[in-house]
Protein backbone atom coordinates (compact mmCIF):
# COMPACT_ATOMS: atom_id res chain seq x y z
CA UNK A 1 0.00 0.00 0.00
CA UNK A 2 3.14 2.51 1.30
CA UNK A 3 4.52 1.44 -2.24
CA UNK A 4 1.53 1.94 -4.26
CA UNK A 5 0.70 5.77 -2.66
CA UNK A 6 4.25 6.77 -3.62
CA UNK A 7 3.76 5.53 -6.99
CA UNK A 8 0.90 7.94 -7.19
CA UNK A 9 2.74 10.59 -5.88
CA UNK A 10 5.60 10.53 -8.37
CA UNK A 11 3.18 10.26 -10.95
CA UNK A 12 1.78 13.39 -9.70
CA UNK A 13 4.93 15.20 -9.43
CA UNK A 14 5.92 14.30 -13.14
CA UNK A 15 2.74 15.30 -14.49
CA UNK A 16 2.75 18.76 -12.62
CA UNK A 17 6.56 18.95 -13.68
CA UNK A 18 5.74 18.14 -17.77
CA UNK A 19 2.49 21.12 -17.21
CA UNK A 20 4.70 23.54 -16.51
CA UNK A 21 7.28 22.70 -19.38
CA UNK A 22 4.13 23.18 -21.76
CA UNK A 23 4.68 25.84 -23.90
CA UNK A 24 2.28 28.51 -23.97
CA UNK A 25 -0.59 28.62 -26.35
CA UNK A 26 -0.82 31.14 -29.41
CA UNK A 27 -3.92 32.78 -27.49
CA UNK A 28 -2.11 33.02 -24.38
CA UNK A 29 1.01 34.95 -25.33
CA UNK A 30 -1.33 37.54 -27.12
CA UNK A 31 -3.18 38.03 -23.65
CA UNK A 32 0.21 37.88 -21.74
CA UNK A 33 1.89 40.87 -24.18
CA UNK A 34 -1.81 42.38 -24.74
CA UNK A 35 -1.43 42.71 -28.20
CA UNK A 36 -2.32 41.14 -31.07
CA UNK A 37 -0.23 41.09 -34.47
CA UNK A 38 -1.85 41.16 -37.93
CA UNK A 39 -0.47 41.73 -40.74
CA UNK A 40 -2.17 43.14 -44.34
CA UNK A 41 -1.47 44.32 -47.44
CA UNK A 42 -1.40 48.58 -48.05
CA UNK A 43 -4.57 49.23 -50.57
CA UNK A 44 -7.56 50.97 -50.62
CA UNK A 45 -9.67 47.83 -50.40
CA UNK A 46 -7.75 46.30 -47.19
CA UNK A 47 -5.99 49.36 -45.26
CA UNK A 48 -4.83 53.16 -45.54
CA UNK A 49 -4.25 56.36 -44.28
CA UNK A 50 -7.50 58.37 -44.56
CA UNK A 51 -8.54 61.21 -43.67
CA UNK A 52 -9.42 60.53 -40.30
CA UNK A 53 -6.21 58.30 -39.73
CA UNK A 54 -5.74 54.65 -40.02
CA UNK A 55 -8.90 53.19 -42.25
CA UNK A 56 -9.48 50.28 -44.34
CA UNK A 57 -12.11 47.41 -44.33
CA UNK A 58 -9.85 44.81 -43.04
CA UNK A 59 -8.12 47.40 -40.36
CA UNK A 60 -11.66 48.05 -39.21
CA UNK A 61 -12.66 44.27 -38.98
CA UNK A 62 -9.76 43.47 -37.14
CA UNK A 63 -9.79 46.45 -34.85
CA UNK A 64 -13.19 44.80 -33.91
CA UNK A 65 -11.67 41.62 -33.35
CA UNK A 66 -8.87 43.05 -30.89
CA UNK A 67 -11.42 44.73 -29.01
CA UNK A 68 -13.46 41.58 -28.48
CA UNK A 69 -9.93 39.88 -27.41
CA UNK A 70 -9.35 42.71 -24.69
CA UNK A 71 -5.81 43.59 -26.57
CA UNK A 72 -4.20 46.47 -28.60
CA UNK A 73 -4.28 46.06 -32.37
CA UNK A 74 -0.54 46.40 -33.88
CA UNK A 75 -1.32 46.52 -37.66
CA UNK A 76 1.62 45.62 -39.71
CA UNK A 77 1.59 46.76 -43.52
CA UNK A 78 2.72 45.46 -46.17
CA UNK A 79 3.54 46.04 -49.98
CA UNK A 80 4.50 42.13 -50.64
CA UNK A 81 2.60 39.30 -50.60
CA UNK A 82 5.77 37.10 -50.73
CA UNK A 83 7.37 38.96 -47.02
CA UNK A 84 3.39 39.17 -45.74
CA UNK A 85 3.48 35.25 -45.87
CA UNK A 86 7.30 34.84 -44.78
CA UNK A 87 6.51 36.77 -41.78
CA UNK A 88 3.25 35.35 -40.72
CA UNK A 89 5.16 31.68 -41.46
CA UNK A 90 7.82 32.76 -39.37
CA UNK A 91 5.39 33.46 -36.27
CA UNK A 92 6.56 36.91 -36.41
CA UNK A 93 2.52 37.64 -37.21
CA UNK A 94 -0.60 36.19 -36.15
CA UNK A 95 -2.93 36.48 -38.43
CA UNK A 96 -3.21 37.97 -42.07
CA UNK A 97 -6.21 40.04 -43.07
CA UNK A 98 -5.71 41.24 -46.39
CA UNK A 99 -8.39 39.83 -48.81
CA UNK A 100 -6.90 36.57 -49.28
CA UNK A 101 -8.84 33.95 -51.39
CA UNK A 102 -8.80 30.18 -49.99
CA UNK A 103 -7.68 28.14 -52.19
CA UNK A 104 -6.55 24.30 -51.94
CA UNK A 105 -2.95 24.98 -53.46
CA UNK A 106 -2.62 27.85 -50.58
CA UNK A 107 -4.44 25.74 -47.99
CA UNK A 108 -1.46 22.89 -48.21
CA UNK A 109 0.56 25.99 -46.61
CA UNK A 110 -2.18 27.90 -44.04
CA UNK A 111 -4.74 27.52 -42.48
CA UNK A 112 -8.10 29.30 -43.52
CA UNK A 113 -10.36 30.87 -41.22
CA UNK A 114 -14.28 31.35 -42.18
CA UNK A 115 -15.32 32.83 -44.94
CA UNK A 116 -16.46 36.09 -44.27
CA UNK A 117 -17.27 37.61 -47.85
CA UNK A 118 -16.79 36.80 -51.57
CA UNK A 119 -14.90 38.31 -54.41
CA UNK A 120 -14.49 37.72 -58.60
CA UNK A 121 -11.34 37.84 -60.54
CA UNK A 122 -11.20 40.25 -63.86
CA UNK A 123 -8.80 39.84 -66.57
CA UNK A 124 -8.60 43.88 -66.94
CA UNK A 125 -7.70 46.02 -70.31
CA UNK A 126 -7.08 49.21 -71.24
CA UNK A 127 -10.45 50.75 -72.59
CA UNK A 128 -9.84 51.98 -76.56
CA UNK A 129 -7.82 48.42 -77.23
CA UNK A 130 -9.43 45.14 -78.41
CA UNK A 131 -11.29 43.26 -76.17
CA UNK A 132 -10.34 39.77 -75.67
CA UNK A 133 -13.05 37.50 -74.65
CA UNK A 134 -11.12 34.62 -73.53
CA UNK A 135 -7.64 33.69 -72.71
CA UNK A 136 -6.65 32.38 -76.42
CA UNK A 137 -7.86 35.90 -77.56
CA UNK A 138 -4.64 37.74 -75.66
CA UNK A 139 -2.13 39.62 -77.49
CA UNK A 140 0.46 39.28 -74.89
CA UNK A 141 1.75 38.53 -71.43
CA UNK A 142 -0.91 38.91 -68.44
CA UNK A 143 1.11 40.77 -65.46
CA UNK A 144 0.37 40.11 -62.04
CA UNK A 145 1.46 40.05 -58.59
CA UNK A 146 3.90 37.32 -57.12
CA UNK A 147 2.21 34.79 -54.97
CA UNK A 148 -1.01 36.17 -55.50
CA UNK A 149 -4.28 33.75 -55.99
CA UNK A 150 -4.22 35.61 -59.51
CA UNK A 151 -1.08 33.45 -60.10
CA UNK A 152 -2.88 30.21 -59.31
CA UNK A 153 -6.08 31.16 -61.43
CA UNK A 154 -3.64 31.33 -64.38
CA UNK A 155 -2.11 28.59 -63.51
CA UNK A 156 -5.25 26.38 -63.33
CA UNK A 157 -6.26 28.10 -67.32
CA UNK A 158 -2.98 27.49 -68.42
CA UNK A 159 -4.19 23.48 -68.16
CA UNK A 160 -7.04 24.61 -70.55
CA UNK A 161 -4.88 26.84 -72.83
CA UNK A 162 -1.06 25.92 -72.79
CA UNK A 163 -0.12 29.28 -74.59
CA UNK A 164 -1.26 31.37 -71.43
CA UNK A 165 2.00 33.30 -70.29
CA UNK A 166 2.01 35.58 -67.47
CA UNK A 167 5.22 37.98 -65.76
CA UNK A 168 4.24 37.99 -61.90
CA UNK A 169 6.63 41.03 -60.12
CA UNK A 170 6.44 41.55 -56.63
CA UNK A 171 7.58 45.83 -56.70
CA UNK A 172 4.45 47.08 -57.76
CA UNK A 173 1.07 46.82 -55.62
CA UNK A 174 -2.28 45.89 -57.18
CA UNK A 175 -2.81 49.64 -57.69
CA UNK A 176 0.18 50.25 -59.27
CA UNK A 177 -0.54 47.52 -61.96
CA UNK A 178 -4.12 49.19 -62.83
CA UNK A 179 -1.70 52.38 -63.27
CA UNK A 180 0.69 50.41 -65.65
CA UNK A 181 -2.53 49.63 -67.67
CA UNK A 182 -4.07 53.64 -67.97
CA UNK A 183 0.50 54.27 -68.84
CA UNK A 184 -0.10 51.67 -71.47
CA UNK A 185 3.13 50.01 -70.16
CA UNK A 186 1.30 46.97 -69.38
CA UNK A 187 -1.40 45.20 -71.57
CA UNK A 188 -3.36 42.90 -69.09
CA UNK A 189 -3.44 42.52 -65.22
CA UNK A 190 -5.48 40.52 -63.19
CA UNK A 191 -7.56 42.11 -60.66
CA UNK A 192 -10.16 41.33 -57.81
CA UNK A 193 -13.80 42.57 -58.37
CA UNK A 194 -13.93 45.19 -55.34
CA UNK A 195 -10.28 46.57 -56.16
CA UNK A 196 -11.40 47.23 -59.83
CA UNK A 197 -14.41 49.04 -58.45
CA UNK A 198 -12.67 51.09 -56.17
CA UNK A 199 -10.06 52.18 -58.55
CA UNK A 200 -12.88 52.86 -61.59
CA UNK A 201 -13.65 55.92 -59.01
CA UNK A 202 -11.34 57.87 -60.66
CA UNK A 203 -9.97 55.89 -63.87
CA UNK A 204 -12.68 54.69 -65.83
CA UNK A 205 -10.45 53.94 -68.57
CA UNK A 206 -9.68 50.72 -67.10
CA UNK A 207 -12.06 47.94 -68.98
CA UNK A 208 -13.00 44.07 -67.88
CA UNK A 209 -12.09 41.88 -70.56
CA UNK A 210 -13.54 39.01 -68.63
CA UNK A 211 -13.99 37.02 -65.76
CA UNK A 212 -11.55 34.77 -64.66
CA UNK A 213 -13.45 33.36 -61.29
CA UNK A 214 -16.79 34.13 -60.07
CA UNK A 215 -17.43 33.83 -56.50
CA UNK A 216 -13.69 33.51 -54.36
CA UNK A 217 -14.55 33.29 -50.34
CA UNK A 218 -12.42 35.77 -48.73
CA UNK A 219 -10.77 34.59 -44.77
CA UNK A 220 -8.43 35.48 -42.64
CA UNK A 221 -5.05 33.05 -42.48
CA UNK A 222 -2.82 31.77 -39.68
CA UNK A 223 0.03 29.05 -39.59
CA UNK A 224 -0.63 25.54 -40.43
CA UNK A 225 -0.22 24.20 -36.93
CA UNK A 226 -1.48 22.01 -34.02
CA UNK A 227 -2.69 25.30 -32.24
CA UNK A 228 -6.13 26.02 -32.22
CA UNK A 229 -6.04 28.62 -29.39
CA UNK A 230 -6.59 31.52 -31.72
CA UNK A 231 -8.42 29.70 -34.45
CA UNK A 232 -10.83 28.34 -32.52
CA UNK A 233 -12.17 32.20 -31.69
CA UNK A 234 -12.65 33.42 -35.44
CA UNK A 235 -15.77 31.03 -36.59
CA UNK A 236 -18.01 32.73 -33.70
CA UNK A 237 -16.31 36.03 -33.75
CA UNK A 238 -17.46 36.17 -38.22
CA UNK A 239 -20.72 34.65 -36.94
CA UNK A 240 -21.45 37.54 -34.53
CA UNK A 241 -20.15 39.94 -36.77
CA UNK A 242 -22.62 38.81 -39.33
CA UNK A 243 -25.64 38.18 -37.16
CA UNK A 244 -24.87 41.44 -35.43
CA UNK A 245 -25.38 43.41 -39.28
CA UNK A 246 -21.81 44.86 -38.59
CA UNK A 247 -19.85 43.33 -41.10
CA UNK A 248 -22.83 44.20 -43.60
CA UNK A 249 -22.25 47.91 -42.31
CA UNK A 250 -18.43 48.02 -42.69
CA UNK A 251 -19.15 46.28 -46.56
CA UNK A 252 -21.66 49.23 -47.40
CA UNK A 253 -19.10 52.00 -45.80
CA UNK A 254 -16.21 50.65 -48.03
CA UNK A 255 -17.51 49.06 -51.02
CA UNK A 256 -21.52 49.74 -50.89
CA UNK A 257 -21.41 52.63 -53.09
CA UNK A 258 -19.06 51.72 -56.24
CA UNK A 259 -21.27 48.21 -56.72
CA UNK A 260 -22.93 50.13 -60.20
CA UNK A 261 -19.85 51.19 -62.20
CA UNK A 262 -21.28 54.22 -65.51
CA UNK A 263 -18.01 54.26 -67.75
CA UNK A 264 -19.55 57.50 -69.98
CA UNK A 265 -20.44 59.25 -66.37
CA UNK A 266 -17.63 58.20 -64.55
CA UNK A 267 -15.45 59.57 -67.82
CA UNK A 268 -17.00 63.01 -67.84
CA UNK A 269 -17.05 63.05 -63.80
CA UNK A 270 -12.86 63.41 -64.12
CA UNK A 271 -12.89 65.62 -67.35
CA UNK A 272 -15.55 67.94 -65.41
CA UNK A 273 -13.33 67.96 -61.93
CA UNK A 274 -10.34 69.11 -64.56
CA UNK A 275 -11.77 71.94 -66.60
CA UNK A 276 -14.80 73.07 -64.79
CA UNK A 277 -14.38 72.54 -61.22
CA UNK A 278 -11.28 75.05 -60.83
CA UNK A 279 -13.85 77.89 -61.96
CA UNK A 280 -16.24 77.40 -58.29
CA UNK A 281 -13.19 75.62 -56.41
CA UNK A 282 -12.13 78.80 -54.61
CA UNK A 283 -15.73 78.84 -53.52
CA UNK A 284 -16.19 75.22 -52.26
CA UNK A 285 -13.27 75.72 -50.08
CA UNK A 286 -14.29 78.96 -48.84
CA UNK A 287 -17.63 78.34 -48.08
CA UNK A 288 -17.04 74.24 -46.60
CA UNK A 289 -14.41 75.95 -44.48
CA UNK A 290 -16.90 78.32 -43.06
CA UNK A 291 -19.41 75.49 -42.32
CA UNK A 292 -17.04 73.27 -41.10
CA UNK A 293 -17.26 70.26 -44.15
CA UNK A 294 -14.67 69.00 -47.01
CA UNK A 295 -15.26 71.16 -49.71
CA UNK A 296 -14.64 67.97 -51.76
CA UNK A 297 -17.83 66.60 -50.33
CA UNK A 298 -19.69 69.78 -51.35
CA UNK A 299 -18.50 69.84 -54.66
CA UNK A 300 -19.28 66.14 -55.00
CA UNK A 301 -22.51 67.06 -53.81
CA UNK A 302 -22.64 69.97 -56.15
CA UNK A 303 -22.01 67.77 -59.50
CA UNK A 304 -24.45 65.39 -58.61
CA UNK A 305 -27.38 67.99 -58.71
CA UNK A 306 -26.10 70.32 -61.08
CA UNK A 307 -22.88 68.89 -63.15
CA UNK A 308 -21.33 72.27 -61.92
CA UNK A 309 -23.86 74.06 -63.93
CA UNK A 310 -24.66 77.50 -62.45
CA UNK A 311 -28.08 77.99 -64.19
CA UNK A 312 -29.31 74.82 -64.05
CA UNK A 313 -32.93 74.37 -63.18
CA UNK A 314 -35.55 71.75 -63.05
CA UNK A 315 -39.13 71.45 -63.70
CA UNK A 316 -40.05 71.56 -60.24
CA UNK A 317 -38.68 74.87 -59.71
CA UNK A 318 -35.16 73.66 -58.27
CA UNK A 319 -31.92 76.05 -59.16
CA UNK A 320 -28.22 76.73 -59.54
CA UNK A 321 -25.23 74.98 -59.07
CA UNK A 322 -26.69 73.58 -55.88
CA UNK A 323 -29.92 72.96 -56.60
CA UNK A 324 -31.89 74.78 -54.41
CA UNK A 325 -35.37 75.17 -54.12
CA UNK A 326 -37.00 78.73 -53.53
CA UNK A 327 -37.67 77.84 -49.98
CA UNK A 328 -34.12 76.58 -48.97
CA UNK A 329 -32.92 79.32 -50.76
CA UNK A 330 -35.22 81.94 -48.61
CA UNK A 331 -34.10 80.14 -45.31
CA UNK A 332 -29.84 80.19 -45.65
CA UNK A 333 -30.37 83.68 -47.54
CA UNK A 334 -29.94 83.23 -50.88
CA UNK A 335 -31.45 85.97 -52.74
CA UNK A 336 -30.34 85.32 -56.45
CA UNK A 337 -29.55 81.58 -57.10
CA UNK A 338 -28.71 81.99 -60.59
CA UNK A 339 -25.21 83.43 -58.96
CA UNK A 340 -22.50 80.98 -58.10
CA UNK A 341 -21.29 82.09 -55.96
CA UNK A 342 -24.71 82.75 -53.49
CA UNK A 343 -25.35 79.24 -54.10
CA UNK A 344 -22.71 77.33 -53.31
CA UNK A 345 -22.60 79.60 -49.31
CA UNK A 346 -26.16 78.75 -49.12
CA UNK A 347 -25.27 75.13 -50.10
CA UNK A 348 -23.05 74.96 -47.63
CA UNK A 349 -25.04 76.57 -45.24
CA UNK A 350 -27.93 74.28 -46.10
CA UNK A 351 -25.82 70.83 -45.58
CA UNK A 352 -24.59 71.60 -41.76
CA UNK A 353 -27.62 72.75 -40.87
CA UNK A 354 -29.07 68.95 -42.36
CA UNK A 355 -25.70 67.42 -40.03
CA UNK A 356 -26.70 69.33 -37.51
CA UNK A 357 -30.49 68.19 -37.57
CA UNK A 358 -29.55 64.26 -37.60
CA UNK A 359 -29.39 62.84 -33.92
CA UNK A 360 -26.75 62.63 -32.30
CA UNK A 361 -26.31 58.69 -31.87
CA UNK A 362 -25.54 58.29 -35.30
CA UNK A 363 -22.00 58.72 -35.74
CA UNK A 364 -19.50 59.69 -38.72
CA UNK A 365 -19.38 59.20 -41.89
CA UNK A 366 -22.71 57.59 -41.11
CA UNK A 367 -24.71 61.14 -40.28
CA UNK A 368 -23.01 62.43 -43.71
CA UNK A 369 -24.61 60.24 -45.70
CA UNK A 370 -28.38 60.18 -43.89
CA UNK A 371 -27.67 64.48 -44.31
CA UNK A 372 -27.06 63.89 -48.06
CA UNK A 373 -29.91 61.54 -48.54
CA UNK A 374 -32.06 64.37 -46.51
CA UNK A 375 -30.78 66.99 -49.11
CA UNK A 376 -32.52 64.74 -52.04
CA UNK A 377 -35.91 63.70 -50.30
CA UNK A 378 -35.96 65.74 -47.29
CA UNK A 379 -35.41 64.65 -43.48
CA UNK A 380 -38.70 63.60 -43.04
CA UNK A 381 -38.75 60.55 -45.79
CA UNK A 382 -35.51 59.92 -44.23
CA UNK A 383 -36.56 59.77 -40.86
CA UNK A 384 -39.61 57.53 -42.09
CA UNK A 385 -37.31 54.93 -43.31
CA UNK A 386 -35.48 55.29 -39.75
CA UNK A 387 -38.57 54.04 -38.22
CA UNK A 388 -39.45 51.44 -40.77
CA UNK A 389 -35.94 50.12 -39.74
CA UNK A 390 -36.91 49.58 -36.31
CA UNK A 391 -40.08 48.29 -36.71
CA UNK A 392 -38.01 45.42 -38.82
CA UNK A 393 -35.43 44.81 -36.26
CA UNK A 394 -33.09 46.77 -37.95
CA UNK A 395 -30.12 49.53 -36.65
CA UNK A 396 -31.83 52.84 -37.17
CA UNK A 397 -28.55 55.07 -36.64
CA UNK A 398 -26.75 52.83 -39.30
CA UNK A 399 -26.31 53.87 -42.78
CA UNK A 400 -26.23 50.24 -44.31
CA UNK A 401 -29.62 49.21 -42.51
CA UNK A 402 -31.59 52.42 -43.55
CA UNK A 403 -30.07 52.22 -46.95
CA UNK A 404 -31.81 48.84 -47.45
CA UNK A 405 -35.70 50.32 -46.49
CA UNK A 406 -35.33 53.51 -47.94
CA UNK A 407 -36.56 52.34 -51.17
CA UNK A 408 -39.91 50.48 -49.79
CA UNK A 409 -41.02 54.05 -49.43
CA UNK A 410 -42.26 53.64 -53.45
CA UNK A 411 -44.73 50.78 -51.78
CA UNK A 412 -48.02 51.45 -50.95
CA UNK A 413 -48.13 48.95 -47.87
CA UNK A 414 -44.93 50.53 -46.41
CA UNK A 415 -45.50 54.56 -47.03
CA UNK A 416 -49.14 54.10 -46.01
CA UNK A 417 -48.01 53.52 -42.44
CA UNK A 418 -45.31 56.60 -42.19
CA UNK A 419 -46.14 60.28 -41.77
CA UNK A 420 -44.36 61.62 -44.70
CA UNK A 421 -45.52 59.06 -46.77
CA UNK A 422 -44.71 58.38 -51.07
CA UNK A 423 -41.09 59.04 -51.51
CA UNK A 424 -38.88 58.30 -54.03
CA UNK A 425 -35.86 56.82 -51.72
CA UNK A 426 -34.66 54.26 -54.47
CA UNK A 427 -33.16 57.36 -56.33
CA UNK A 428 -32.03 58.99 -52.91
CA UNK A 429 -30.00 55.69 -52.37
CA UNK A 430 -28.86 56.13 -55.87
CA UNK A 431 -28.26 59.61 -55.24
CA UNK A 432 -26.13 59.20 -52.11
CA UNK A 433 -23.70 56.13 -53.84
CA UNK A 434 -23.00 58.48 -56.52
CA UNK A 435 -21.97 61.52 -54.39
CA UNK A 436 -19.65 58.97 -52.04
CA UNK A 437 -17.85 57.77 -55.17
CA UNK A 438 -17.56 61.28 -56.54
CA UNK A 439 -16.21 62.54 -53.15
CA UNK A 440 -13.70 59.53 -53.39
CA UNK A 441 -12.41 61.01 -56.71
CA UNK A 442 -12.08 64.03 -55.96
CA UNK A 443 -10.19 62.88 -52.59
CA UNK A 444 -7.28 60.77 -55.15
CA UNK A 445 -7.66 63.50 -57.39
CA UNK A 446 -6.81 66.54 -55.19
CA UNK A 447 -4.23 64.16 -52.80
CA UNK A 448 -2.32 63.10 -56.45
CA UNK A 449 -2.18 66.84 -57.66
CA UNK A 450 -4.63 66.81 -60.30
CA UNK A 451 -7.08 69.50 -59.45
CA UNK A 452 -5.74 73.06 -59.49
CA UNK A 453 -8.05 75.96 -58.37
CA UNK A 454 -8.48 78.70 -60.63
CA UNK A 455 -7.85 82.02 -59.43
CA UNK A 456 -10.29 83.58 -62.11
CA UNK A 457 -13.10 82.28 -60.51
CA UNK A 458 -16.42 83.06 -61.97
CA UNK A 459 -17.17 86.62 -60.43
CA UNK A 460 -21.03 86.97 -59.57
CA UNK A 461 -22.93 89.26 -61.69
CA UNK A 462 -23.52 92.75 -59.25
Amino acid sequence: MRLLSSVLVLCMLLLLSSCEKMPATQLQKIKAQQAIRIGTLVGPATFYQGIGGEQGFEYELAEQFADELGVELQIVPFFSLKKLFERLQSGDLDIAAAGLTYHPQRAEHFRFGPSYREISQKLVFKQGNTRPRNFAQLTGPVTVLANSHHVISLQVAQQQYPELSWQSVDDRDQEELLQGIIDGNIQYTVVDSHSLALFRRYHPNVSIAFSVTQSDPVAWVLRNDQDDSLYALLPPFFARMQQSAQLAALEEKYFGHVQRFNYVNTLAFVEASKTTLPKYQDWFMQYAQQHQLDWRLLAALSYQESMWNPRAKSPTGVRGIMMLTQRTAKQVGVTHRLKPEQNIRGGARYLRKLINRIPKQISAPDRTWFALAAYNVGWGHVNDARKLTLRQGGDATSWAEVKKRLPLLTKKRYYRKTKYGYARGDVAVTYVDNIRRYYDALIWLDENGALQANTDSEQPAH
